[in-house]
């Protein structure tokens, strides 16, 4: 067991010690608990939904759910929650637009308590919200136990004994559901053209019978007995929001309620224990673990469990656009990437998740979605998944996951080569299983690079086509991959697998060099296929060569000076996926042709890393930090960035923008980087 693995438990068996305490009293404050109060608020998690596909605010995930809350507005002061926006329905819509909201009165009067609003936070895996009024005091906190539910604790206390008549009332959109009450008090909403049942329960620890009625806009669940309250005593009600994506197959596993917010704060301590790390020089510690902080809470939100034809757990890109409700190759070698080091079963399980599909040939397909009709085997991704898998074994130290993936990862490496080598000459290219050059395209994950303008498609053979163009980003990747799979293999006892990459990668690493530099530029380009000629395109690939290691000292100094230079790539947010003096490059709309996209930009600071640049690295590593707008304020991470401005564009809440700037603020904390291999 690793260091790091070790102090992560003892992490959490201490929060957890402390924190069953409170939940044994029922009086502990939620958000007390919170490690130091550090990090409340670190996303803005207020908002409600002008109509069911309305993703323009943040929404609370977590644990793996389907189904997402928000806190209410300032303007609305009622309380409970907003929601539930359920994201594996029809690619995701709300279906209501209030969620725990408590009726409570005297059991002698007539009127309800008029609760006012005092406080109301996002917290590290929870949402709080807290009201008095008629000598009560109120606190709702909503967290998630498992991927399965959402549950509310709604903790109630008063200074005098009290005879109290409650109920919970919740609203649905119109048209989104049909309601039914049961017998047993739950509310059940079901959905058209979808297996999919919503079921919504409210109880005390101690029995006490519940109705549930339908009302004029969604439902009311009242207790039948009078809850008595002694002076100075908390008494705590629960509703639970239970999600099941097939009811005609899925089962959810038993709640065990009374002990689920110890078992929630025990988790999400060894998160925040694992932030404590992240270390960036000339930023301070308490910025750069709240940026950390906030990756985590983008990944853990974009969190979602196996469902459906998807058989493990992953990440998503983004939940805030509706066309990121899959799986991707490349995100989730990212996501496995970063994951590993706070959260290493979702890692491995994200990882998994890519290689339950793939191909007796070893192709492993671009995305997989709940239904596997939608999978796209058009393209895959590029190879990034052994270093995210070595990633993984350097956190934990799991050889037993490595033994499980070695073969997968040959296979995989193998087709590369079988499907993308069009000349046979050691060196790929990206392509398609279709023939289409917008596959190929988005094949590379820069779906319309500069580079790729004027590529045509050639025939490998049935199902596989290149484009005419072996590309540098590609075969740096290729090439790191040989020397990844060498170290994992000797992870498992395996000398002459080990061996025999050594030999490949020293095969491959010349033919790289020799057709792919260009000496008169300084930098590293594609290369036309069976021509001399070079596609000669400042982006953000003419790096690749620098993090995987195989450029020699004096080119990785050439492309340094290519990567500092203010009218190229040392923007004011620094290293864009193509030149700014590139007539070409467009920093607002151009998506792969101008803006900064974190993860090239992360592999640019570990180029320059690795080569001994550590001084400039500093220096680019906290341009990509401060100059980001909003990143160490509430905004959320971006899918791509203003290299003029630092404006994040594209899709809010993007996981693998949080994954790179979590290793990169994990990374910088290492130290000095390994020089490069010379295999």
């Amino acid at each position: 067991m690793s260091l790091f693995s070790k102090r992560r438990i003892a992490l959490a068996l201490a929060a957890a010690l402390t924190l069953s305490a409170g939940v044994l009293s029922a009086a502990a404050p939620a958000a007390s608990t919170e490690v130091g109060q550090r990090y409340l608020d670190v996303l803005d998690m207020r908002g409600a939904p002008a109509d069911a596909s309305d993703r323009s605010f943040n929404i609370f995930f977590d644990a793996g759910a389907w189904h997402g809350y928000s806190l209410p507005p300032d303007s609305d002061r009622s309380t409970g929650f907003i929601g539930p926006f359920v994201h594996s329905l029809h690619g995701g819509q709300w279906v209501g637009s209030h969620f725990a909201r408590l009726a409570i009165r005297e059991s002698s009067q007539s009127q309800d308590a008029q609760l006012v609003a005092k406080e109301s936070h996002a917290g590290a895996g929870y949402l709080m919200r807290q009201f008095s009024g008629g000598g009560l005091d109120v606190r709702e906190t909503l967290f998630y136990p498992d991927a399965w539910r959402a549950l509310v604790m709604i903790e109630v206390s008063s200074a005098t004994a009290r005879s109290l008549t409650a109920a919970i009332e919740g609203d649905v959109l119109a048209g989104s559901s049909v309601l039914a009450t049961a017998d047993d008090g739950a509310v059940v909403q079901t959905f058209a053209e979808s297996h999919s049942q919503l079921t919504t329960r409210a109880y005390l620890v101690e029995p006490n019978k519940v109705r549930a009625t339908r009302a004029a806009n969604g439902y009311r669940i009242a207790f039948d007995a009078p809850i008595q309250l002694q002076p100075g005593e908390t008494r705590t009600l629960f509703v639970e929001q239970q999600l099941v994506y097939d009811a005609r197959t899925d089962v959810a596993p038993t709640l065990d309620s009374a002990n689920a917010w110890a078992a929630n704060r025990a988790r999400w301590a060894a998160y925040l224990g694992a932030a404590a790390t992240s270390h960036l020089a000339g930023v301070p510690d308490d910025v750069a673990q709240r940026i950390d902080v906030k990756a985590m809470q983008t990944l853990l939100g974009n969190w979602r469990a196996a469902r459906g034809d998807m058989h493990h757990d992953g990440v998503i890109p983004s939940y805030s656009n509706p066309d990121f409700n899959g799986f991707w190759a490349w995100d989730s070698w990212k996501h496995a990437a970063a994951l590993a080091h706070f959260a290493p079963d979702l890692a491995r399980d994200q990882v998994r998740a890519m290689f339950d599909y793939q191909g007796a040939d070893g192709m492993v397909p671009d995305c997989i979605y709940l239904d596997k009709a939608e999978n796209n085997w058009r393209d895959t991704k590029p190879p990034l998944a052994s270093w995210a898998t070595l990633e993984i074994y350097r956190a934990t130290r799991d050889r037993a996951f490595v033994a499980e993936m070695y073969d997968k990862l040959v296979r995989y490496h193998r087709w590369w080569f079988q499907a993308r080598d069009h000349d046979r000459n050691g060196l790929a290219e990206y392509g398609a299983t279709d023939g289409t050059r917008i596959a190929a395209a988005w094949e590379s994950g820069m779906d319309n690079a500069v580079r790729f303008d004027h590529a045509t498609m050639v025939k490998n053979g049935e199902g596989a086509w290149s484009i005419d163009q072996e590309s540098v980003d590609l075969n740096a990747y290729l090439y790191r991959e040989k020397l990844e799979l060498a170290e994992l293999a000797s992870v498992l006892g395996k000398t002459a697998d080990h061996d025999a990459w050594l030999k490949e990668a020293a095969a491959m690493k010349p033919a790289i060099l020799q057709r792919m530099f260009d000496p008169q530029a300084g930098y590293f380009f594609d290369a036309r296929l069976g021509k001399s000629e070079r596609v000669r395109v400042y982006g953000s690939e003419g790096w690749a060569p620098l993090w995987a290691g195989i450029a020699t000292p004096a080119q990785a100094k050439a492309v340094s000076r290519v990567m500092l230079d203010p009218n190229k790539f040392a923007t004011f947010m620094p290293f864009p996926t193509l030149a700014k003096d590139d007539p070409r490059f467009s920093p607002i709309k151009g998506y792969w042709r101008g803006p900064v996209w974190m993860d090239q930009a992360y592999f640019g600071v570990e180029a320059l890393r690795r080569y001994g640049y550590q001084a400039e690295a500093d220096s680019m590593a906290r341009r990509l930090v401060l100059h980001a707008q909003g990143l160490t304020e509430q905004a959320p991470m971006y899918e791509n960035y203003d290299p003029l401005t630092g404006k994040g564009y594209q899709s809010p809440n993007f996981s693998w923008s949080a994954a790179s700037y979590l290793l990169l603020l994990r990374d910088t904390a290492d130290g000095a980087k390994v020089s490069p291999d010379q295999p």
